[in-house]
């Protein structure tokens, strides 16, 4: 494999593709839970916190998906993830109850996470280290496609259909697809060799005299304690990373609100900070892959950072608006510029011989501040204002470009050809 693009066209059929159909029937079917939870009967508290349950089984799968991945391995994980958000799917459809569609939609976010920890750890051990950037950033475009077209899928099939069953049934055909191409497809595992350095002997030709020398799996808990020292420090970093980018999504609809917006304008603002967001996706992996991850981190982070801080004093303005708009393609422009890069830098720090069961804490880690951020907004919100709220997402933001300026040059060296554990 000599070049990227023979690599990412390997990578395309069995890792791309499923991808896209997973994040493409998600993304149909998540801005129509709490339609259903109201419909169901439920208040848009409960509406709220039915559709927060995906993002509760994202962060409740990904300790038990790594241990899934290094017993079983990632293909039949995905699989079986697959499987089981299948079963999930038609639990939705046919949920007489907010309770039972709770559940469904946590056994979703549940699935989600598994599927995702094995792509994650599947290119870990796979991508040759000098494409990995570009590699993983289009596996954080190709899920970012699926969520981008999805709604608009859904928004046609509710015209055709009239119902919010088209869209859940739509979700399960792309299951079925996704779930048949990786079982029956080619089998990457086998077709495209492990890249990472295994920690093994040389074969040298001579008899074995002896034991068989074995790797012995740490297991997920021991594997936190024994990478306690990257998840504390770089860790963290990262999870500010995902409380900025999901501050964004929460943030400029309730700004636009707050303006006195109508609903079709807050629309476009947002819909063209996220196609900016989109547009940048594999840049970020070509600047990785050429220049560092700290030339892809500290551009993203002091972008989003300095947009929201900078957003906080215009609320009030005269162009407002105006101000909302530029800021929002800021946002968008940062968001766009950090694709990747929580993949990337997982995949940097694993360990190499066993990557599952770190990634696992890892992503747990990323996704917790994704999903501690609405929370710590809607608090600020009701005792401050939005501004404050805005102002604290850029603090927290030039924090975290703070802590990848500290930790990334500690545990993932510029000289990345080496292949070196930069951990020693």
């Amino acid at each position: 494999m000599s070049s990227a693009s023979v690599v990412l066209r390997k990578f395309g059929p069995m890792v791309y593709l499923p991808t896209v159909l997973f994040s493409l029937g998600e993304g149909a079917v998540i801005p129509l839970i709490p339609i259903v939870a109201s419909r169901m009967g439920a208040d848009i508290a409960l509406a709220a916190l039915i559709a927060a349950a995906l993002v509760v089984g994202q962060l409740c799968g990904n300790l038990p998906a790594g241990w899934a991945v290094s017993r079983i391995g990632e293909r039949y994980t995905m699989v079986i993830a697959g499987v089981v958000a299948i079963v999930a799917g038609i639990a939705m459809v046919f949920a007489a109850s907010p309770g039972v569609l709770a559940a469904s939609v946590f056994l979703l976010g549940f699935c989600a996470a598994a599927f995702g920890l094995a792509r994650h750890a599947f290119m870990t051990t796979r991508v040759p280290i000098e494409f990995r950037a570009r590699a993983l950033s289009l596996l954080g475009g190709s899920f970012r496609l699926g969520v981008f077209i999805g709604p608009f899928v859904a928004a046609g099939l509710l015209q055709l259909f009239g119902s919010e069953t088209a869209a859940f049934w739509f979700f399960l055909g792309c299951l079925v697809v996704m779930v048949a191409l990786v079982l029956f497809g080619p089998d990457p595992e086998k077709t495209i060799p492990v890249a990472a350095p295994a920690l093994l002997a040389e074969d040298s030709g001579e008899a074995v005299s002896g034991s068989i020398p074995t790797i012995e799996r740490a297991g997920v808990l021991r594997t936190m304690w024994l990478q306690r020292a990257v998840l504390g420090r770089l860790g963290i970093a990262a999870a500010s990373l995902s409380a900025v980018r999901s501050a964004r999504q929460v943030l400029l609809p309730l700004w636009g609100v707050s303006l006195g917006l109508d609903a079709s304008t807050i629309a476009l603002v947002v819909g063209v900070s996220g196609a900016i967001d989109f547009a940048l996706f594999y840049a970020s992996g070509q600047v990785m892959d050429r220049f560092g991850r700290l030339w892809a981190a500290m551009p993203a982070m002091v972008l989003m950072g300095a947009g929201f801080l900078a957003l906080s004093f215009t609320h009030d303005l005269d162009a407002a608006v105006l101000w909302f708009g530029m800021f929002a393609a800021v946002l968008g422009v940062g968001n766009g510029l950090s694709s990747g890069i929580l993949l990337t830098l997982g995949a940097d720090v694993a360990p190499k011989t066993e990557p599952a069961a770190f990634l696992g804490s890892w992503r747990t880690l990323t996704d917790a501040g994704g999903a501690i951020a609405p929370l710590l907004i809607s608090a600020i919100v009701a005792v401050a204002s939005l501004p404050v709220a805005a102002a604290v997402m850029g603090v927290l933001g030039v924090a975290g470009a703070a802590g990848f300026l500290r930790w990334i040059p500690m545990f993932v060296p510029l000289e990345k050809k080496s292949g070196d554990d930069p951990r020693g």
